[in-house]
């Protein structure tokens, strides 16, 4: 499934943050490793300091492999579904680990790409 992430940098974390980025240790000891650099590649920053992006996970619960790692740097806000799950072929069964190749959410992703400015910690 793919989710809308939205969160906060955790005050006095910027600095650790952009450095796992830069160093490419963000998200290490994860099943979902790369991923994390990918995120913070395509995420915004609104206006009002909040961070957007859009997430691949294919836990039961949104990000529960990745939620210890992200909440290292960010307070989760709001985490919700990118799109209708009844379309999502990996949630219904249709084809297993279609979400990481699918583009069911590029119009999602497009209009992220277009709001606020690029993330850089």
């Amino acid at each position: 499934m793919r989710y809308l992430v939205t969160a906060r940098v955790k005050q006095g974390r910027s600095a650790a943050l952009a450095r796992a980025i830069d160093e490419g240790t963000l998200g290490a000891g994860s099943v979902a490793e790369g991923e994390y650099l990918r995120n913070m590649a395509d995420a915004r920053q609104l206006d009002d300091g909040r961070v957007q992006w859009v997430e691949v996970c294919y836990c039961a619960t949104p990000l529960a492999e990745e939620r210890e790692y992200w909440e290292e740097f960010f307070v989760l806000e709001k985490v919700q579904d990118a799109h209708a799950r009844s379309r999502c072929r990996d949630a219904t069964g249709a084809e297993p680990w279609a979400c990481g190749g699918c583009d069911c959410s590029a119009r999602l992703e497009a209009r992220l790409a277009a709001n606020g400015r690029r993330f850089t910690p």
